[in-house]
């Protein structure tokens, strides 16, 4: 099996894995502000057609190619990216929602993979495009992770700030202050506007 074929059967379990989890979710108590999602929604599509195209034989261009270990390497952050994901969202257990809107019993979670960034889902689907960005080496794969980066990047941002308003602007921001948002391990002061 080649470093592209694993990546794909990994993308491939996951998928099948987490979509077969949706019923795991928790009953949400309202539904406000849901319609701001989609715009993010919108570039995670758009992210994921390109990424699919940079696995077809005929397209735009390849920036670079790889040598074995290092394709064998950016499979193993997928693998690892996508595994975070599952313990994030094991982590969380029935508080774990699929929308932006609160939970049921909804309270800032800090502990496991929240301990160490905030939304430990979107960090290790980062990890997992740019991985297989790397991978890929062609124009459609970088630009899907980019454009991914800026979806993720886009709804963070959209829960960060329901989060705020339904557990406490007081509580949320002082998790903030302790727990970088995507990137682990990077203490950033937060900005004027996140005070």
């Amino acid at each position: 099996m080649s470093p592209s074929a694993a990546i794909v059967a990994v993308w491939l379990a996951w998928l099948v894995t987490w979509v077969m989890a949706a019923g795991w979710s928790a009953r949400t108590a309202s539904h406000h502000d849901l319609g701001a999602e989609s715009p993010s929604r919108v570039l995670t599509l758009a992210a994921l057609v390109m990424l699919i195209a940079s696995y077809y034989p005929v397209g735009l261009a390849v920036v670079w190619t790889s040598p074995p270990a290092l394709r064998w390497a950016m499979f193993a952050l997928v693998a690892a990216g996508l595994l975070f994901t599952w313990v994030a969202r094991l982590h969380l257990g029935p508080l774990w929602s699929s929308t932006s809107a609160p939970t049921q019993d909804h309270r800032i979670v800090d502990t496991g993979p929240y301990g160490i960034v905030r939304h430990p889902v979107y960090a290790g689907l980062l990890l997992g495009v740019i991985a297989t960005a790397i991978e890929r080496g062609r124009i459609e794969a970088i630009a899907g992770a980019l454009v991914l980066i800026a979806g993720v990047s886009l709804r963070a941002k959209l829960e960060e700030r329901f989060l705020r308003r339904d557990l406490g602007d007081e509580a949320y921001t002082s998790y903030r202050r302790r727990v970088p948002m995507l990137l682990p391990f990077t203490k950033m002061a937060p900005s004027a506007s996140e005070r």
